[in-house]
């Protein structure tokens, strides 16, 4: 597998949005890191590192692959929501989200054979409908916010509340496909003939 591409994430949407495209990793190796923000780091700033820390962690125990990590900061203003992991939590999210536009920051690491690193940081901005009590219960009561950053999935019952986007739709679902076959192009990745095969 010398040269073979290792996704650095245990996101099950961006095995299938790369699955989309035709790309199957040869590996599947999530980075287990602190996602914590720094004081003061900036919702771009914190994908960007995050992506870079888990394809880190990954390429270092596998020199010669590919190792593609990424991560996804949904954020109004410099106020960074967290990936849901309560009611409360969602709530508090869906609340802050209903009737205004946000952004959804998509972090791109890739770094290559022989330690070559690029990344890229994707920015969507998406406009939510003003949300009704009943919305945001029934929303809630579907379990479907439970560990998405911002409390919500786009490409589930949330594209409900969507009245627009602005960019990538795939980098709010986890990983923009336009960002990533470019950077795999780029460093001179190929699987068979998979990626842009004309």
């Amino acid at each position: 597998m010398v040269g073979g591409l290792i996704l650095a994430s245990s996101s099950p949407r961006r095995l299938e949005l790369l699955a989309q495209i035709g790309l199957v990793p040869d590996d599947v190796q999530p980075a287990d890191v602190d996602e914590t923000p720094d004081a003061r780091e900036l919702p771009r700033q914190l994908a960007a590192r995050l992506a870079n820390l888990k394809a880190a962690a990954v390429a270092n125990r596998f020199p010669e692959h590919f190792v593609l990590g990424a991560d996804t900061v949904v954020a109004c203003g410099r106020r960074i929501l967290p990936k849901a992991e309560t009611e409360q939590e969602a709530r508090d999210c869906l609340d802050l989200l209903s009737g205004k536009k946000h952004r959804v920051y998509g972090g791109i690491c890739l770094f290559s054979p022989g330690r070559k690193v690029v990344s890229r940081v994707v920015t969507t901005v998406v406009q939510f409908k003003r949300l009704s009590n009943g919305e945001v219960t029934g929303y809630i009561g579907s379990g479907e916010w439970n560990g998405k950053a911002g409390a919500y999935a786009i490409q589930g019952r949330a594209a409900a509340f969507i009245q627009r986007i602005n960019g990538s739709y795939s980098n709010v679902v986890g990983l923009s496909l336009f960002e990533t076959t470019a950077l795999l192009n780029g460093a001179g990745y190929s699987e068979g003939k998979t990626l842009n095969d004309d």
